[in-house]
């Protein structure tokens, strides 16, 4: 089936339960909504099969609403990230043709090359009697582009058909022992991106479950929604989960109850065994709480998590699992089990009906990690040389990633073979690993571990983003201390430091490429060699 006919299905399922939580839009009125949206299209703008339409918008229903009109009229949606400039837009444009872009009136700008349609603006009801006859795409169909590696240049373009979306979605049945139907999930991962569509929509439809929509990042805003609605499941990329916890320690060390929930924590096993389960509960009860009281599920994605942070999690009572996935893949191909073991960087097994190899293994079994599947898209839009270059002859992709693969079929995640360090001495250095490291040390907020030329030697260079009181010292300091926790070619002893943030992708990943450029035009405190 089609991405619309997907949406009907669940429609003739459960027309009355709610789907936009907030809003309190039933599947049964969202569909009504989308299919006057898609008739306005075709009338207004003459939207036709084929055509390529764009949303520009933070996380509000007339997203997904315009998404699933947009496929309906027979068009094909480009997912445009919010945090880009009209320059960029335009570039964009252009490469795939799109003439119209439905968005919140905040980011409109005049343009020769397409119009803006006021996406909050609501569509005529369709006349009484009237039947809508929506397009009816083809499996293989390109449902949505999305834009993997800027708007100049030689762009990668990422076509995902109706197929890698629906079987997406299918897949995500390997969380049922988690996500239960009718659920309701946080949607505050920016939907334009692949792994918040798939958390938020996909997985929302195929349980039949209800999302709450968030449009901005505000705390407070957050917290509210928490405890108001009360969701079941919890999407975020590592960062705020350690945001979180943050907040969680700084809340019990104020009260100088933090070594006491290390230690129910730790002993909560033996606490429960003696019938003090209690204890346990009235103590870790406030972070429940926090969260609504009702999270069965936290997952993480975007980036690698670190392995304490799930720990904490799952030792408070939540489940927490760690997805991996790239645009190419419709976010999650790969997705973990709860644990409180978990080795660093588990990505856990491919999901049903894709799979996944390592290839060109060193000797500590590091390997490019390659997938084929159901997910997988078919190639980068009108670019042969890029095609070539990551798919082989039997349809296996290859991520650019790197990973190590156990006995048992789990992943570990172990960076991307793109930034992989080579020093002079033909050994490699994983930046995930060192950023991993270098993350835990008081007052630094972010860092980039990259490779770079120093008086013509090849080292590993690290930018880290301190807060304002630490000085240059005091980071040199926390680095040694740091290193000694690794082998000493892997060790950073060449650094910078800034205040401001570092140039970060919608997912919260730091952009190594942008970071360097601005190390070499001097915009970073650099340690004097």
């Amino acid at each position: 089936m089609n991405m619309y006919q997907f949406l009907e299905q669940v429609v003739r399922e459960v027309p009355s339960n709610v789907f936009l939580t907030r809003e309190g839009t039933t599947y049964g009125e969202f569909l009504e909504l989308v299919n006057a949206r898609a008739v306005n299209l075709q009338k207004k703008y003459k939207v036709q099969p084929g055509d390529t339409v764009g949303i520009l918008a933070h996380n509000i229903p007339e997203f997904p609403l315009s998404y699933f009109a947009i496929l309906a009229a027979g068009g094909r949606v480009l997912m445009l990230d919010t945090n880009l400039t009209p320059y960029e837009y335009e570039n964009m444009t252009k490469i795939v043709n799109c003439k119209l872009i439905l968005a919140e009136k905040s980011f409109f700008f005049e343009s020769k090359n397409f119009k803006f349609h006021d996406i909050t603006e609501k569509d005529p009801a369709l006349e009484k009697g009237f039947v809508f006859k929506p397009y009816e795409a083809a499996s293989c169909e390109i449902a949505s582009l999305s834009f993997t590696s800027g708007s100049t240049g030689m762009p990668k373009v990422v076509p995902l058909t109706h197929f890698n979306l629906v079987e997406t979605a299918n897949s995500l049945e390997d969380m049922s022992e988690y996500i239960h139907h009718g659920a309701c999930l946080y949607g505050f991962l920016p939907m334009y991106h692949v792994y918040g569509f798939a958390v938020e929509i996909l997985a929302t439809l195929h349980y039949r479950a209800n999302i709450l929509l968030q449009p901005g990042m505000n705390p407070k805003d957050i917290m509210a929604d928490f405890k108001q609605y009360r969701p079941h499941v919890i999407p975020a990329v590592p960062r705020l989960w350690e945001v979180f916890y943050n907040k969680i320690v700084e809340n019990y060390k104020a009260k100088h109850m933090y070594g006491v929930l290390k230690f129910i924590l730790k002993s909560q096993k033996f606490l429960k065994a003696m019938g003090l389960g209690f204890v346990v509960r009235k103590l870790t009860g406030p972070v429940h709480d926090l969260f609504g009281g009702r999270v069965r599920l936290l997952i993480a994605g975007g980036a690698a998590t670190k392995p304490e942070i799930e720990l904490f999690y799952t030792r408070l009572g939540f489940g927490f699992i760690q997805g991996y996935g790239l645009t190419e893949t419709v976010g999650p191909i790969c997705i973990s089990k709860p644990t409180k073991h978990r080795k660093p960087f588990s990505i856990g097994g491919s999901l049903s009906n894709n799979e996944c190899q390592i290839r060109n293994k060193n000797n500590e079994g590091v390997g490019e990690l390659w997938v084929r599947g159901h997910s997988v898209f078919k190639g980068y839009l009108d670019n042969e040389l890029a095609n070539s270059e990551v798919f082989d002859k039997d349809g296996w992709f290859n991520t650019g990633d790197l990973a190590v693969m156990d006995e048992k079929g789990d992943l570990f995640f172990r960076g991307r073979k793109k930034q992989v360090i080579v020093l002079d001495s033909g050994k490699n250095v994983y930046p995930d690993e060192l950023e991993a490291l270098y993350m835990e040390i008081p007052g630094v907020e972010n860092v980039a571990v990259f490779e770079h030329k120093v008086k013509n030697k090849t080292v590993s260079y690290g930018v880290f983003q301190v807060k304002p009181d630490v000085t240059l010292e005091q980071l040199g300091k926390g680095i040694a201390k740091q290193n000694m926790r690794v082998a000493s070619y892997k060790w950073v002893t060449h650094y910078a430091m800034t205040n401001d943030e570092l140039p970060q992708t919608s997912t919260k990943k730091v952009k190594h490429h942008e970071v360097r450029k601005m190390l070499e035009k001097g915009e970073y405190s650099q340690r004097k060699e």
